[in-house]
């Protein structure tokens, strides 16, 4: 038995800026010089990001006008945890509602209530009773439906979701798995000047995706899951890593990431299609996860694809940033959208990394009915 992503819902919040707008704010947080001030906006300039949304105003306004950050010299007294988790809470709900709801509505046969199995999924923010037991009251879930939480593993979490609702389908014929990555990667700003600080501030941003699994096809056009192939590469685990300390979550990124992806994203990749006897040049579509501009460049090299081969996450990274776990089911509706019937059972690679360093693939199928 096999399991189908049968439709994808993405949603991000109101507030969406230039980049080189939120450097202005980055600038004037961290109380750069004038010389440190234009080497930020170099990182900016080249991350390959347009804009990039997010739930607080803040970073569209200039130093006197904040909601969230205090109106001082350097944003003290800086915000906490609990303050961030607030927001956290006051904002998931509404942005997973909208995901989940642009997934469902392309599935107008599909009964709400006949979702079995919900899993939510979270580096950002936690609360208990959380954002699944809300959900459920928002969609009008049946209160049976069963609920698993994914938290804090990172840009790579939504294939650990996709393995979960991936077994449950091959073992329930019944099955149908909502899962909803939701992340507000900008409640975490540091305003620390070391480069990785200055790095995931550049990058990272806020948004939801919704994806329904089903053991049955549901539409015309679904995606049949094949394969998962999951390896670490142990001597990356300090080059990044996620804490939560007393003032927001910390992300370590060092500039070492893109080479440790690219000496293991070849073996990933064999192993992964050894399991169904493919050859990578018999892959034509791909969804990588868009940790990087360098990062993208670096499988391209690894695994001679074009810029053509990875235009859907080089398009997400210039429209949305890092939205960490949701960002790779971004990617994949994308690339859904272009699909067309003559393309079934083409295969399609996809790929995310995160903390360990965690370097996970996945293999999909176009299937039409």
């Amino acid at each position: 038995m096999k399991s189908y992503l049968c439709a994808i819902g993405t949603a991000n919040p109101p507030h969406a800026y230039p980049q080189l707008q939120i450097a202005d704010f980055m600038a004037q947080a961290l109380q750069l010089e004038e010389q440190e001030t234009r080497k930020l906006k170099a990182l900016y300039r080249v991350s390959g990001i347009e804009q990039r949304h997010t739930v607080l105003p803040d970073y569209g306004r200039e130093n006197g006008n904040y909601d969230f950050y205090p109106n001082t010299p350097g944003l003290e007294p800086f915000p906490t945890v609990g303050q961030r988790m607030q927001v956290f809470q006051e904002t998931a709900l509404p942005l997973s509602v909208a995901a989940a709801q642009d997934c469902l509505r392309q599935l107008p046969q599909v009964p709400v209530d006949s979702i079995t199995h919900l899993i939510t999924v979270s580096c950002t923010g936690m609360y208990a009773p959380g954002l699944d037991i809300e959900l459920v009251q928002a969609l009008g879930l049946s209160a049976q439906v069963q609920r698993t939480c994914v938290y804090f593993m990172g840009c790579y979490a939504a294939f650990n979701a996709l393995k979960a609702a991936d077994a449950i389908c091959r073992a329930d014929a019944h099955a149908r798995v909502l899962i909803v990555c939701t992340e507000l990667c900008t409640l975490h700003f540091q305003k620390h000047p070391e480069s990785d600080h200055l790095v995931s501030n550049a990058l990272f941003a806020d948004g939801s995706a919704a994806v329904l699994v089903s053991a049955q096809p549901l539409s015309d056009l679904t995606l049949r899951v094949e394969a998962f192939h999951c390896d670490l590469a142990p001597s990356g685990q300090k080059e990044m890593a996620w804490h939560i300390n007393d003032f927001g979550f910390e992300m370590t990124l060092s500039s070492y990431v893109p080479a440790l992806i690219k000496q293991g994203i070849g073996q990933l990749t064999q192993k992964l299609l050894q399991k169904l006897n493919l050859s990578l040049e018999e892959v034509p579509h791909f969804a990588i996860h868009p940790g990087g501009r360098k990062i993208l460049e670096v499988i391209e090299h690894a695994l001679h694809l074009t810029r053509e081969d990875n235009r859907h996450a080089y398009a997400v990274l210039r429209q949305f940033g890092n939205m960490s776990s949701a960002t790779v089911l971004f990617v994949l509706k994308s690339l859904w959208l272009e699909l067309q019937p003559q393309q079934q059972n083409e295969p399609i690679l996809s790929f995310a990394f995160g903390p360990g360093l965690t370097l996970e693939s996945m293999l999909l199928t176009v299937h039409h009915v």
